[in-house]
């Protein structure tokens, strides 16, 4: 299941969107290279997690220099990997073009791809309130419960409130078809989409 927190746009500079609330999906960890080979070694596969990670490891770093030489790498069903410019604005001619004035560097592109484009996907949304006061935690007085994942009490969680990519295409209201079920729950309640 896919969660999603709101937020306000306070950005004054898109006087359109400035004052309008929009979702972002949450996350509650991000999975290393490590983890994720003992994911898949968990998924009764001839490889070892060393033989995953190994594997892993190299196309990581096999992807980076795929990239550097102006390609593009596309792992099937996931994402096409691309590199994309930041710039500083565009030279008045092509003559006053300078690539240490207008280039401040590079970024990493990943386009969805075969089963993971948003119209391909079976997944559900679910709407939670991160703002629900934290409850105390039983087993640890004076450590509050994880309000996103009481699961994941005193753990790390480095992404905040989660993340936003921008571009790409596709939209969250396309297709129809889905069902909503709306509930009240901490004063709020929460919303579930299926898509």
């Amino acid at each position: 299941m896919i969660r999603i927190v709101l937020y306000q746009n306070t950005n004054q500079k898109i006087a359109e969107a400035c004052g309008k609330w929009f979702p972002r999906v949450v996350s509650d960890e991000t999975i290393g290279l490590e983890e994720l080979a003992a994911h898949m070694a968990s998924h009764n596969t001839p490889y070892s997690k060393g033989a995953i990670l190994g594997m892993l490891t190299d196309a990581a770093a096999c992807t980076k220099e795929l990239l550097l030489l102006g390609k593009n790498v596309k792992f099937a069903d996931i994402a096409i990997f691309s590199l994309g410019l930041k710039v500083k604005g565009g030279a008045p001619t092509k003559e006053n073009y300078n690539v240490g004035k207008y280039i401040l560097g590079l970024k990493l592109r990943a386009r969805a791809t075969g089963e993971l484009k948003t119209e391909n996907l079976d997944t559900s949304i679910k709407l939670i309130n991160l703002a629900a006061p934290a409850t105390e935690n039983p087993g640890n007085p004076g450590n509050p419960v994880n309000p996103v994942n009481p699961d994941d009490t005193g753990k790390d969680n480095p992404s905040g409130g989660g993340s936003q990519t921008t571009g790409g295409g596709g939209s969250q209201t396309e297709g129809g078809g889905g069902t909503t079920d709306s509930g009240t729950t901490d004063g709020g309640g929460d919303d579930n989409v299926s898509l």
